[in-house]
């Protein structure tokens, strides 16, 4: 049987008499990790790109072939029956985009939507604005009716307390 990913990678380290200390400082991938591809044990791995990203820069790192070591990655896993969680799947996007906007939605149906939603939207602004105008009327007429008694108030009050005075001015210079 050939040599697994982990072991070419292992042994890739030892002739350059690198460390697995020394990768994990300069990768910032734990040694745990790094052990754990050395003996193709990738369950202990976090998993999906993580895991190929790992290989890749401890590739990387040993100045073995980053593309083969992936190759061999996937295959290792092929014949484990273990999925890639991130190899050849294709991944259908969950979010709206031009490619899956042609895929599932006319134009034409996009357009009207669209004005659809601007008809409401102007609506509910012209809704809002309109009752606060009116409620600006209302509130203006009330202040209005009220100014005239204020008025009446003042002017019997003074009409009231003026000539009280003037009789007590009058009396005191009498006397």
């Amino acid at each position: 049987m050939s040599q697994s990913i982990g072991e070419k990678l292992r042994l890739a380290r030892e002739e350059r008499g690198i460390a697995l200390r020394e990768i994990s400082e300069q990768t910032r991938i734990s040694i745990r990790y790094l052990e754990a591809i050395e003996s193709d044990d990738y369950k202990r791995l976090p998993g999906g790109i993580f895991n190929r990203s790992f290989i890749r820069a401890y590739a990387k790192f040993v100045g073995f072939d980053e593309h083969s070591a992936l190759e061999d990655y996937s295959r290792t896993l092929r014949e484990r029956g273990e999925s890639d969680d991130d190899g050849s799947k294709v991944h259908h996007s969950l979010v709206y985009t031009e490619d899956a906007a042609t895929h599932g939605r006319s134009g034409v149906k996009t357009l009207i939507l669209a004005i659809i939603i601007l008809a409401a939207l102007t609506a509910a602004v012209w809704a809002g604005l309109h009752f606060y105008q009116k409620s600006q009327r209302g509130r203006s007429a009330n202040e209005r009716n009220r100014q005239p008694q204020f008025a009446t108030i003042v002017v019997r009050m003074s009409a009231h307390i003026i000539p009280e005075r003037v009789k007590e001015k009058n009396h005191g210079s009498i006397a």
